[in-house]
């Protein structure tokens, strides 16, 4: 420094001095300390204790640890930004030191502190400071008026008979063109009727149709689509299926006849038709399938109707009921099928569907067990007897209709939903989840963000942050803390004189930063005094301005007359060299 000074930027002179001797020596002059005492300075990142004797500071009593204010800042932001991670930009350093000067406080025993606030007491809320962070409630969304719903009902009904003329226009569209088609292929016809049967092929070849039988078919097509179209009724519709149905059985006359009054050629001709015939009628057998289950679902659809114009709020209460009751019977099955019996999906050893077998396949379960333990000693001749047979029939069969009554839930989830889309506008379908989602048993919420979520507490913490001036282990640093540096630097003295260090523990002044802290008086008064033989006085006094008297004290000692003597000149410090500069002291006298 004196380099710098001197070399650099030319000083004439230059005196160094210690920051707690200028507040003790302006502080004894004010009355708050005597001669003979001890100073403590908590500085920002150093602790210094300084022993005076008759006015004037014991060197090698002085004691030094690496802990400060600005680690008492600095655990404070570490512990706020564990403890709210999404508020870590709020945390400036700025902010933090104000926090730190406006609500931490020396505990006068941290352990019965520390359990106070874990056992959450009374006491504990009323030492527990909160810090507002910034924050804009949510606007609320208010109702829409009656008005503004009459006005979006009649928008909805405007693009509801726009979309119905839409749809009318279309169909007699294609009612047009079924019609000019229908008329082209019985004009097909009528023109095939009257051309010769050695002139058919060739006159088919100038059509796209290959057979008399291929016009029939797609004019037969044509006719249901038209009905279909015009909206006959599903009655309607099924007899003149029968009708058509009827007809072509006409086209099989050798079904009925012997075989043994059957050339070999109208025989392949009597299979042929015997499995053209067969398959006609497993198609109108699922046609009526088709037809009934059809007829079920517009009942249940009138029936729904017209409960529904009953009491429009009970049955949209209990559609949204059976819709919720459906989805989690679903979701419940396929966690089921995914996780077996762990409903969380985390559990070891799940063996899926194996742990929700129902009886029959738990009797097959056991057949098989049976039939491996029996049989599989020795030669395997398992089929040899008839009641291996009736044994295998047993196991083969498949009684697991679990998947049957999944298939019908979600069918009748999917109508449901639809339903609920048609007659609520503010419903929403819940989406379908992923194999990993329904491994969960709950889906995180996003609920909004309230006041209470921008408010930092200060618990604990108030006391914690402070406590490492007396306990610096608790930030990894091995040193000693304030009291204990106190007796270091007492038994540091050459005398073992008692009356002085009476006299010193009876004038200990604390100045710095942090003395600023509640209750750091009591704290070392009550540190020492476990250090010190029983009885010894013991009295702790606080600077008039911990921040600015060292300053005071260092503006009062430059203004006296004999400053001038004790400054190391850049005469000195040329001739004598940087080495008479450490074996400088400085002389407090105000």
């Amino acid at each position: 420094m004196a380099e710098l000074l001197f070399e650099t930027y030319g000083v004439p002179s230059v005196a160094f001095g210690v920051d707690a001797a200028f507040s003790y020596k302006y502080n004894q002059q004010c009355g708050i300390c005597q001669k003979d005492g001890l100073a403590i300075c908590p500085g920002f990142t150093t602790t210094h204790v300084i022993p005076f004797v008759d006015g004037e500071p014991v060197n090698r009593g002085c004691c030094r640890t690496n802990i400060g204010g600005y680690h008492v800042t600095d655990n404070l932001k570490q512990l706020l930004s564990l403890k709210y991670p999404h508020h870590m930009a709020r945390f400036t350093w700025e902010k933090i030191e104000d926090l730190k000067m406006e609500h931490c406080y020396i505990a006068p025993d941290y352990a019965l502190e520390a359990r106070l606030f874990q056992k959450g007491s009374k006491e504990a809320e009323d030492k527990t400071r909160c810090w507002q962070l910034p924050w804009v409630p949510p606007p609320i969304e208010e109702p829409p008026s009656e008005e503004e719903i009459a006005r979006k009902a009649a928008i909805k009904e405007r693009q509801g008979q726009r979309l119905r003329e839409m749809a009318e226009a279309k169909r007699s569209s294609r009612i047009n063109e079924l019609e000019n088609q229908l008329h082209g292929l019985e004009f097909l016809l009528q023109q095939l009727a009257q051309v010769e049967e050695e002139e058919i092929s060739s006159f088919l070849s100038k059509t796209d149709y290959v057979s008399k039988q291929e016009i029939e078919s797609t004019l037969t097509k044509v006719s249901q689509s038209l009905r279909k179209a015009k909206g006959e009724s599903k009655v309607e519709q099924a007899e003149n299926e029968e009708k058509a149905d009827s007809s072509t059985s006409d086209k099989y006359p050798l079904i009925n006849v012997p075989d043994n009054m059957l050339t070999p050629e109208q025989l392949k001709e009597k299979k042929r038709q015997i499995f053209l015939k067969t398959t006609t009628e497993g198609r109108q057998r699922a046609k009526q399938k088709r037809f009934e289950e059809e007829l079920e679902r517009e009942k249940k659809t009138r029936e729904d109707e017209e409960r529904r114009l009953e009491n429009p709020e009970l049955y949209l209460e209990q559609m949204h009921t059976k819709y919720k009751d459906l989805y989690e019977k679903v979701e419940q099955r396929k966690r089921l099928k995914i996780n077996g019996g762990h409903a969380n999906g985390n559990s070891s050893g799940g063996v899926g569907r194996g742990e929700r077998l129902n009886a029959a396949q738990r009797e097959r379960m056991r057949l098989l067990t049976t039939a491996a333990f029996d049989r599989g000693k020795g030669e395997d001749n398992f089929g040899a007897k008839a009641e291996d047979w009736q044994l295998y029939k047993l196991m083969s069969k498949d009684n697991d209709d679990d998947d049957d009554g999944a298939d019908e839930d979600e069918a009748e989830l999917a109508r449901v939903c639809s339903r609920l889309q048609a007659i609520d506008p503010t419903f929403v379908p819940k989406p379908e989840p992923t194999p990993s989602q329904v491994a969960t048993t709950e889906v995180p919420r996003v609920r909004p963000l309230t006041k209470e979520d921008f408010q930092v507490v200060l618990g604990v913490e108030r006391c914690r942050c402070p406590e490492i001036l007396f306990r610096p282990n608790l930030v990894g640093i091995d040193q000693a803390g304030l009291d204990e540096m106190t007796g270091a630097s007492i038994r540091r003295l050459a005398s073992k004189n008692e009356a002085l260090e009476d006299r010193l523990t009876s004038s200990i002044f604390m100045t710095g930063g942090c003395s600023l802290f509640p209750g750091i008086n009591e704290r070392l008064e009550a540190g020492i005094r476990m250090l010190r033989p029983c009885g010894s006085p013991i009295k702790v006094a606080r600077a008039l301005d911990p921040v600015l008297d060292a300053w005071r004290g260092a503006s009062a000692y430059a203004a006296n007359l004999q400053f001038q003597q004790q400054t190391f000149s850049r005469v000195d410090y040329y001739e004598k060299g940087e080495d008479w500069l450490r074996r400088y002291q400085l002389r407090y006298t105000l």
